[in-house]
């Protein structure tokens, strides 16, 4: 399976999310999901990753959604367990192998959603695209979710991962945010020599550093040879590539990242970045709320964060406008829940709300269309709104791209190139492995 974003289909993303786009219009009469009968006492089990802790302005929004949904239906309970991103993989996995997963779930697309479907754990949802979902959503993100022409999970989110850093910090060093890799290279020695983390990273989680390998690869060997080498059409020994893993251990030997970073999850590295210990953090633009609307983190420190683009490589065939990201996750419904009609039919609802909330209440760039126009948006939001718009290409996240056996090894070997346990000849040649085995 191929999910590439590519030049066409990336600028149709961008401008569904532009600012004065339309609502969502055309919307059928049917009733494809169920609403549950008054009469009938109904509980659905509901599992997501945004714990209060964490994710704050999508943990309350999922509430607000539950309790107006409650409201309207009182015969309905929506019993919720709420766990980290990491904790929530590892318990999916479980919940799947002895096929109970929860009613309603979250899920990532392509590679990571495909053995679900194989082993018939979701079921299609497209039913509720053809209902008052009917073009709501923006051009190229449910296609993430779709397998042999069936679509079985509704996106809720769109991202794209910038290097946010902290203006202030780089202002004490007279430092400028980077355009090429030479500055960026000054901008992590200076830091280093002044004492201060250059760049946060939690890669115990490993996905953290594999963006890092990605946009490298992409600005040496270019998007199509990154997206080629994922899917097993060329090998990861090209040259490029290759030269890629080698500027990761560079940037390791340069003292780039917090001490003890492959030891670290990704909100231990995160706590470094907002509390100004770190001045840069490579992440998906579903951290936004942090650092525009999340009260409970200093107006201070938020006004302090920007973004760069990841810069160009001198030689390299990498496009500056070129993002890693794509559809975020989605939801799902698993196909043996006792109360499918009902849960489709939360769903339905959920995916029509979050679209309304996510941009005002959280900060969240949906997958749904929003009419944004009369809306006031914080700066960065809709700085990071215009890089959508100039988009050339966005390639999806390498672990949500393999199948779950290739991804675990990408993964390992990510961590294994960052803590220089592996050589980059050796990395490429795990990579071609695991991608031949096709698990």
């Amino acid at each position: 399976m191929r999910i590439k974003i590519r030049a066409a289909t990336a600028l149709a993303l961008a401008a569904g999310l532009a600012l004065a786009i339309a609502g969502c219009d055309g919307a059928s009469n049917e009733r494809p999901a169920v609403e549950p009968d008054s009469g009938d006492q109904v509980t659905i089990r509901m599992m997501h990753l945004w714990p209060e802790s964490g994710a704050l302005g999508q943990h309350r929004i999922v509430n607000k959604i539950v309790e107006e949904y409650m409201a309207a239906h009182p015969n309905v309970k929506i019993k919720q367990e709420v766990l980290d991103n990491e904790q929530y993989k590892a318990k999916i996995r479980v919940l799947a192998a002895v096929n109970d997963l929860p009613d309603v779930g979250l899920t990532w697309a392509a590679g990571y959603l495909q053995p679900f479907v194989e082993g018939e754990l979701f079921t299609p949802l497209d039913d509720l695209l053809q209902g008052e979902l009917r073009d709501s959503f923006v051009a190229g993100t449910t296609e993430a979710y779709a397998i042999d022409g069936k679509t079985y999970a509704l996106p809720l989110e769109f991202n794209i991962a910038p290097v946010y850093y902290n203006k202030k910090l780089f202002e004490k060093f007279h430092l400028q945010a980077p355009t090429t890799y030479t500055e960026f290279r000054h901008v992590v020695e200076t830091l280093a020599a002044g004492g201060i983390s250059p760049i946060a990273l939690g890669n115990q989680d490993r996905w953290t550093g594999s963006m890092w390998y990605m946009y490298l690869a992409d600005r040496i060997a270019g998007s199509r040879t990154l997206a080629d080498a994922i899917d097993g059409r060329i090998s990861f020994a090209d040259p490029g590539l290759v030269q890629a893993a080698r500027y990761v251990q560079d940037l390791v030997n340069a003292g780039a990242f917090n001490p003890g970073f492959n030891g670290l999850s990704n909100d231990e590295a995160k706590a470094e970045f907002l509390s100004g210990h770190a001045a840069m953090y490579m992440v998906g633009t579903w951290e936004l709320p942090n650092f525009t609307t999340n009260q409970d983190i200093p107006q201070d420190f938020r006004d302090s964060v920007g973004f760069f683009k990841f810069p160009t490589i001198d030689g390299g065939k990498g496009n500056i406008d070129s993002w890693v990201g794509g559809p975020g996750v989605g939801l799902f419904v698993a196909e043996n829940s006792e109360v499918k009609a009902e849960a489709k039919s939360f769903v339905e609802y959920f995916v029509k709300r979050w679209g309304e909330q996510s941009v005002t209440d959280a900060g969240v760039i949906p997958a749904t269309k929003v009419d944004t126009a009369a809306v006031k948006l914080p700066q960065l939001y809709i700085d990071l709104l215009s890089e959508m718009n100039r988009a050339t290409s966005v390639t999806l996240f390498a672990d949500v791209l393999l199948k779950p056996g290739a991804a675990e090894q990408h993964l390992n070997q990510i961590q294994a190139l960052f803590g220089k346990a592996v050589t980059p000849e050796q990395f490429a040649s795990a990579h071609d492995k695991a991608v031949k085995a096709g698990q």
